[in-house]
């Protein structure tokens, strides 16, 4: 049995929110992997962990705001011209 869903809360509202806040456990894990990594008082990403971070971080924005704005409803975005972002896995190290 899930943990989620033995809890006296809202199973939906808890994994809505653990799914909000994945992509901004990936941008800790890969900041804190640098910083493991990187043992100097600078860091040094490549252009494509930035791409990677900011992703991510647009990735949250738009799932945050697709939540403020349509709480508790399931039309489609279609209907309201937004574009549909699909999460893409992001590079293990």
């Amino acid at each position: 049995m899930e943990r989620s869903r033995s809890t006296p809360s809202s199973p939906s509202r808890t994994s809505r929110v653990e799914r909000q806040l994945a992509p901004l456990k990936i941008v800790s894990r890969l900041l804190g992997h640098e910083l493991h990594a990187q043992q100097s008082p600078r860091l040094t990403l490549t252009r494509d962990e930035v791409l990677e971070i900011q992703t991510t971080l647009d990735l949250y924005i738009e799932s945050a705001m697709r939540g403020s704005k349509g709480a508790g409803t399931s039309a489609p975005s279609q209907a309201t011209g937004e574009l549909e972002v699909q999460a893409v896995p992001a590079r293990v190290n």
